[in-house]
């Protein structure tokens, strides 16, 4: 099983985050921050990865420390699990609908991270999440997985669904990369025979 668990203190949060990217969706999420965990309830769901993500943080602040430090938390364990991403896909794409929302998500799990975003939202917040953290959050988890991340609303009016149809898209993308492929399970997807580094 590919699984891994990250403990990471700082003086503004306290998470600890575990993986399992061969489990079935099941999830344990408690950040303090109600729709953060919504969301990544939904992540762990669609992408039929196991996620626990057990967070304290200095939310009398606000929520930006606790919303980048899980999802720096999570990509770590991810980037563990995959260890040298031996026999994986490594590629994933879906198309996101919610409602009146459509988003477009593209992951290559290269060990090369970047992110590019295309999404807005008119609300400040869902919940008690800032929207501006969303972003924030991908940016994180991108950068400590070692995914290059594209991420495009096309279009969509309700922030609410704009933002779940990210998170679902980031699912469905990474379960289609992670998944291990029968025909070259015993190779690195990279024709220089690693992934990571300079192209």
């Amino acid at each position: 099983m590919r699984t891994a668990t990250v403990e990471r203190t700082t003086t503004e949060t306290s998470i600890a985050a575990t993986v399992n990217l061969d489990g079935t969706g099941v999830y344990d999420v408690s950040t303090g921050i109600g729709f953060l965990d919504h969301m990544l309830e939904q992540l762990s769901r669609h992408s039929l990865i196991d996620v626990t993500v057990k967070a304290q943080g200095d939310l009398h602040i606000d929520s930006h420390h606790t919303t980048e430090d899980s999802g720096i938390a999570v990509g770590q364990a991810v980037s563990q699990a995959l260890g040298d991403r031996r026999g994986i896909r490594r590629f994933g794409s879906a198309l996101s609908a919610m409602d009146e929302t459509l988003t477009r998500v593209v992951v290559d799990a290269s060990n090369r991270p970047y992110l590019i975003w295309n999404t807005r939202f008119e609300r400040p917040r869902l919940g008690d999440l800032d929207t501006e953290m969303v972003k924030e959050w991908f940016q994180a988890f991108a950068q400590n997985a070692g995914i290059t991340l594209h991420v495009e609303t096309l279009y969509g009016d309700n922030d609410h669904h704009i933002c779940e149809s990210c998170f679902k898209g980031l699912a469905r993308a990474l379960r289609e990369a992670f998944e291990i492929d029968p025909r070259k399970a015993d190779a690195v997807p990279s024709t220089k025979g690693t992934l990571g580094g300079p192209l």
